[in-house]
């Protein structure tokens, strides 16, 4: 028996922390005290359930999605199925590598349908749902190292912009990758999307049968690891100049793909201290770092 959720008000009473085996959520709203309080009410009703629901179904999650696959019964299972589905026909990929986001994107939504909030999100280890009204904005930093956070830059989102979904993949983040990029962040319609498409972009930075880049099946780290038996990186040796841009230029040009199709709106990519950005948002909103309170993409 695992132990029971956490709900608790931060230190700075103005953040709602939501704990239940893997999932962790950081969840801010503004507006008046009262809206908010029924919008953390309804965060932690529903937050309760997530981890049993996507238990029920967690088989079916870790299979490879097809596009003849069995869909899921459950919502956040639904929307996790939803954002990888155009990856189907391209790439190994499972419905895991939407979760986070897709978990963001449900507590977001039970807030916002009894609360009218001026604007909210909830980060989910670095994939963040975003919920803003009209002329509200946030400042979003970028991370370099999710392991050892380290902002390379910041940038806004307003309420005016397409963007709702942020997520980071890589190799030095939570999950496992089949590429080298340090980072990769993407903006996207919604979490969930971002989610999904940072995984397919973060494995596209790659060398592959380079000498310096240590890789194992996923299985013998994590024997219930939904990438099976692919090869995921556990190390990269210091890589010189021309190395790392063939590396950044493919995961460029999956990127580009991905924004020519309408499947995200801006992609950072990070691997050993050089950086590419695609899309001319990013490149607008891309902003010296500051001393301003972010929220760490």
């Amino acid at each position: 028996m695992r132990e029971p959720a956490v709900i608790r008000m931060l230190p700075d009473g103005r953040r709602l922390h939501l704990h239940d085996g893997p999932i962790d959520l950081i969840i801010e709203a503004s507006g008046t005290p009262q809206t908010i309080s029924t919008a953390y009410e309804a965060a932690a009703r529903r937050f309760v359930s997530i981890l049993d629901e996507l238990c029920s179904e967690l088989p079916l999650l870790r299979n490879q999605a097809q596009k003849n696959s069995e869909r899921p019964r459950g919502a956040v299972a639904q929307r996790m199925f939803a954002a990888v589905e155009p990856y189907c026909e391209r790439c190994f990929i499972t419905p895991m590598a939407a979760v986070a986001g897709a978990v963001a994107e449900t507590i977001l939504d039970s807030m916002l349908g009894v609360a009218p909030l001026d604007r909210a999100y909830v980060n989910d280890g670095g994939d963040i749902a975003i919920h803003l009204n009209e002329n509200q904005s946030y400042k979003i930093g970028m991370v370099e190292r999710p392991e050892r956070p380290s902002l390379f830059g910041s940038l806004e989102i307003s309420a005016a912009d397409p963007v709702r979904g942020i997520a980071t993949s890589g190799r030095r983040g939570r999950s496992f990758s089949l590429g080298i990029a340090d980072a990769v962040t993407v903006l996207a319609d919604s979490a969930a999307t971002a989610d999904a498409a940072a995984t397919v972009i973060a494995n596209a930075v790659n060398l592959p049968d380079h000498p310096g880049i240590t890789r194992v099946p996923a299985r013998e780290i994590s024997p219930d690891s939904d990438l099976g038996d692919l090869l995921v990186t556990r190390g990269v040796e210091l890589l010189s100049d021309s190395e790392i841009a063939a590396a950044l230029d493919s995961g460029v040009r999956v990127a580009e793909t991905l924004r020519a199709q309408g499947l995200i709106h801006s992609s950072a990519l990070c691997l050993q201290g050089h950086t590419r950005v695609v899309s001319p948002l990013l490149a607008r909103t891309f902003i010296a770092l500051s001393q301003r309170s972010l929220l760490h993409a």
